[in-house]
């Protein structure tokens, strides 16, 4: 799985928020902790796409999706925080995120 995550990656090397939905796709409880990884290794330029993906996926790809902003850490946080005070439908979820950075 993860040679076909990293060879399709290469295809939309310019653009993060379709890496991401090529990555959250197809997304099951086999391949998730592949995609995590491949998310996570994009660092601090994915965080503003994740932020916005965190607001508009539900079930798996947004757990996913929250796995790896904690894991990138502290670039994650002035965005968190954004959303917790410009969106008070995702603040709580924005608060836990902050908690586990």
């Amino acid at each position: 799985m993860q040679a076909v995550i990293d060879s399709n990656l290469n295809v939309k090397q310019d653009n993060i928020s379709e890496k991401l939905d090529f990555l959250l796709s197809d997304v099951d409880s086999t391949t998730k902790n592949d995609v995590e990884n491949s998310i996570v290794a994009m660092g601090a330029r994915a965080v503003n796409a994740l932020i916005e993906k965190l607001i508009t996926l539900t079930g798996i790809q947004r757990g996913i999706v929250a796995m790896s902003l904690i894991r990138i850490g502290e670039s994650a946080v002035v965005p968190l925080k954004a959303l917790a005070t410009e969106n008070s439908e995702y603040q709580w979820m924005a608060d836990y995120l902050l908690s586990e950075i």
